[in-house]
């Protein structure tokens, strides 16, 4: 039998990205439609554990004018004492000195650990993935994506106008840490001559070189060469190289958290009401310890300890400490563990695929 909730917490962690406002404002207003009580929490799991002053009781007016807004108006903050058992166990204290019920937790990863561990405690959360990276293997899209390639594009079809009135090459780095989708994206959507992500193991500097030369020797005048951050310490260095071995004067720009700022699109205002709602219904429907994934075009609950593995297969960062697959795996069965390899087989083959479709457009002879 599902639990019966009264009360819901709401809170934003991690990174910020563009569109979590508009998940905050379907989570509330639609809760508050089902007869439950909205709590929002402050600066994430370091207001869930701080209590009285960050904790306040929502009504449809409190997340009125916040669906435009980047950012994150409940904030978010770094919470080093969430990580041990003492400030586990307050932030209970908390929940039940506030009598809420259940969790919903927008964020990314990091996120989801947090709320997983409150789960083994005894506090039903449900995640919303929000992070612009897209970096959360089990859901195809993440809130905040969409908006960030936009912003991207837009700020590399302004570069690009100097570019060819200079007759320059501009290496352009985007965020992306741990995953290359922004670069990959933006790449062909902007028409760049290159692309560095750290998926593509194939990758060769001197052939994106030797591109460049050639073009230039046919008349092409502008270039632009797409660098996700993840690729460590190499995008300046890649603009030196390039200006030394073709002569196109070039220019290094790093977008940085511009990336994350901004309206939302109507992509991500869409995908964030879709995924607040599926949220609300998970945690009525008694699911826990899931997050809301958008799988070809429908929301679907995750368990996320599972996608959290998946993740780190996909990646292969599991800790070094443990032997790969057996330890890291041993909580799942052989056809769980084929299906999550699966899943990770279909990410890299979609991946590959816009490689192939970026160096097939970008030729130029």
């Amino acid at each position: 039998m599902a639990k019966e909730f009264k009360r819901i917490g709401i809170l934003t962690s991690g990174g910020d990205a563009p569109g979590m406002n508009a998940a905050v404002r379907a989570v509330t207003r639609y809760a508050l439609k089902q007869g439950l009580e909205v709590y929002g929490i402050y600066e994430g799991y370091k207001g869930l554990i701080e209590g009285k002053g960050s904790i306040k009781k929502f009504s449809p007016r409190d997340v009125a004018n916040i669906i435009e807004k980047g950012g994150t108006a409940l904030y978010s903050a770094r919470c080093v004492e969430f990580k041990e058992e003492a400030g586990l166990q307050r932030a209970i204290e908390v929940c039940r000195e506030f009598q809420i019920d259940g969790i919903i937790a927008i964020g990314g990863d990091g996120t989801f650990r947090g709320a997983s561990d409150l789960c083994k405690r005894g506090i039903p959360c449900i995640g919303i993935p929000a992070t612009i990276d897209n970096d959360i293997t089990c859901t195809d899209r993440s809130i905040g994506f969409d908006t960030a390639m936009n912003t991207v594009v837009e700020a590399i079809d302004r570069l690009r106008d100097t570019c060819e009135s200079h007759a320059r090459c501009n290496v352009v780095e985007v965020m992306g840490r741990n995953a290359g989708y922004i670069a990959l994206e933006t790449s062909i959507a902007v028409g760049a001559t290159g692309v560095v992500v750290k998926e593509d193991l194939n990758y060769q500097e001197d052939a994106l070189i030797e591109k460049i030369r050639v073009a230039r020797a046919a008349g092409k005048r502008n270039f632009i060469v797409v660098v996700a951050e993840g690729v460590d310490h190499y995008s300046e260095g890649l603009a030196k190289r390039i200006e030394a071995e073709t002569g196109v004067e070039t220019k290094f720009a790093r977008l940085a958290h511009i990336v994350r700022g901004g309206s939302p699109s109507l992509a991500d205002r869409l995908l964030a009401a879709q995924m607040g709602v599926a949220a609300v219904d998970a945690l009525l429907a008694g699911k826990q310890n899931v997050f809301i994934c958008q799988r070809d075009g429908d929301m679907v609950a995750t368990d996320i300890q599972e996608a959290i593995a998946t993740d780190k297969m996909y990646k292969n960062s599991f800790d070094s400490s443990v032997k790969y697959p057996e330890e890291a795996l041993k909580a799942y069965s052989a056809e769980r563990i084929a299906e999550m390899k699966e899943f990770c087989a279909m990410r890299t083959k979609e991946v590959q695929a816009l490689l192939t479709i970026s160096e097939n457009i970008s030729n130029y002879q």
